[in-house]
């Protein structure tokens, strides 16, 4: 029985045609390897002569080609998505199929790259990466790690651009350089896949990314049409009632004079820490006033240091229990075409169906 996967061998190489025929493509690195082999022969000659000066400067302009050989390989954009909607999870080896699905590949084939600019599925996308930084980091493979960056790369330049939601990017660069930070004192425990100068290249630049966000000023936009100023005061109540996030409330609340007095109000920090945390939780953490009042603003941030959130998304990865497929579920094309979005054989597909939160997702790997 022949073997059915992907080739490991080599695509090949690639070929330019010139004036004198068609000529083998060289990359950069090529070249700088042909220049360090020009180098050595020059250490030979120089170390002969006793010139230990010349010796040195060759060295450092050595190890700076090798720098910037090291940046260039860091910096290309080209991706290994298959820009797959759904891919099938199999976690063992069956007599038909001698392989199974990893994180790294799941990260690879999903197509992530779109689902950021879909406003639904961006916090989703952003909270998984998060929790790849802070624990699944280095059970990716390096491909599935170079597109992890490739991703981060768009999502920071996004932010910077809509100036949207730059308080969750602020927080997934924090945990990503933290855990990096880690990993690179572990080079020795040989935690990393690639280059160390690589990791230190991808650490300088979240490190930029950081700054960039930091120095990031919001434009005031000039618009003659309505604006949350213009609304009542009970539509406005019933827009801080709408948020889920309690940062979301604080920010919102500095817009205006009026949506400030309404963040404070005690009724709404009473209903999000009820949504969000279970009332034996609350004994430990409540806050009173001198009065002997709760003070249910400090007691949400007080919970929350200690709790999880509830998690709330406007779209996720689903799971189909009949099939063992991970997809992407487009509810437009559900509703116009009947699509369920990946080739399910199930008489109802909607019973199968089942979201899946970024946790989730990581388990769903977990051999």
């Amino acid at each position: 029985m022949p073997f059915l996967g992907q080739d490991w061998r080599s695509p090949g190489w690639s070929w330019i045609k010139t004036e004198d025929g068609w000529r083998r493509y060289e990359s950069w690195s090529q070249e700088l390897e042909r220049e360090h082999d020009h180098c050595s022969i020059n250490h030979s000659i120089i170390l002969n002569s006793e010139d230990e000066e010349i010796f040195n400067n060759e060295e450092q302009e050595y190890a700076s080609k090798k720098r910037k050989k090291d940046h260039f390989r860091n910096d290309r954009n080209t991706q290994c998505f298959y820009r797959e909607k759904w891919i099938y999870v199999h976690k063992e080896s069956t007599r038909e199929r001698h392989s199974y699905c990893t994180l790294g590949e799941a990260f690879n084939r999903l197509d992530f790259s779109s689902a950021i600019q879909d406003i639904r599925r961006f916090n989703y996308v952003v909270r998984l990466l998060q929790l790849i930084a802070k624990s699944q980091l280095t059970s990716l493979s390096g491909v599935a790690q170079k597109n992890y960056f490739n991703i981060l790369d768009k999502i920071v330049q996004k932010v910077l651009d809509d100036h949207q939601n730059p308080r969750l990017i602020k927080n997934l660069l924090q945990d990503l350089s933290s855990t990096l930070c880690i990993l690179i004192r572990g080079e020795g425990k040989s935690v990393l896949v690639g280059n160390i100068n690589i990791w230190i290249c991808r650490l300088e630049t979240i490190l930029t990314w950081q700054q960039q966000l930091q120095n990031l000023q919001m434009t005031k936009h000039v618009d003659s049409g309505l604006t949350l100023s213009d609304l009542p005061l009970h539509v406005l109540s019933n827009i801080l009632h709408r948020l889920s996030d309690g940062w979301d409330v604080v920010t919102l609340g500095q817009v205006t004079p009026a949506l400030s007095v309404l963040s404070e109000d005690r009724q709404l920090w009473r209903k999000l820490c009820l949504y969000h945390f279970a009332d034996k939780q609350f004994c430990r953490h409540l806050v009173l006033s001198e009065e002997g009042h709760v003070e249910w603003k400090l007691t949400y941030f007080a919970l929350q240091k200690y709790y999880p959130t509830r998690e709330q998304y406007g779209d996720t990865l689903h799971f189909c229990r009949h099939c063992s497929i991970l997809f992407w579920k487009d509810c437009r094309l559900a509703l116009l075409f009947k699509d369920s979005g990946h080739p399910c054989t199930a008489a109802n597909p909607d019973s199968c169906f089942m979201p899946v939160s970024p946790q989730h997702f990581i388990d769903l790997f977990k051999f």
